[in-house]
């Protein structure tokens, strides 16, 4: 299901998601001090861009907390509310559960990024 899940998720709708994620990279690189976050968007838009086979591992410390709620103020809301609109419409057909799956995947991702790991 990884490679064919894969081309059929970027073709139909992961490729919006991508580039959501790649936009608010975009927009935290333009300071310095948001580069590092840029630099987690444009990893998880890897990610959204081509989801199926990995995991997201979640841990971090105090930094991470203090990193997640900035975020969700700023934009991690916005990303979360999209992947779980996609997620709900997904899931009303039987063939479109795993699609939705991975999209409750990437709203919990969007809500709490930093501490999370890719495996």
């Amino acid at each position: 299901m990884g490679c064919l899940g894969n081309l059929l998720w970027f073709l139909c709708g992961g490729m919006i998601s991508g580039l959501s994620w790649c936009l608010a990279g975009c927009l935290w690189c333009i300071t310095i001090i948001g580069i590092p976050v840029g630099m987690q968007c444009f990893k998880f838009a890897s990610l959204s861009f081509f989801p199926f086979g990995k995991d997201v591992v979640y841990g971090g410390g105090a930094g991470s907390l203090l990193l997640n709620v900035i975020w969700i103020i700023v934009s991690g809301l916005p990303l979360a509310i999209e992947h779980l609109a996609f997620g709900c419409v997904l899931c009303i057909t039987v063939i479109g559960i795993p699609f939705g799956l991975q999209h409750f995947k990437l709203a919990k991702l969007a809500l709490m990024p930093f501490g999370a790991e890719v495996r």
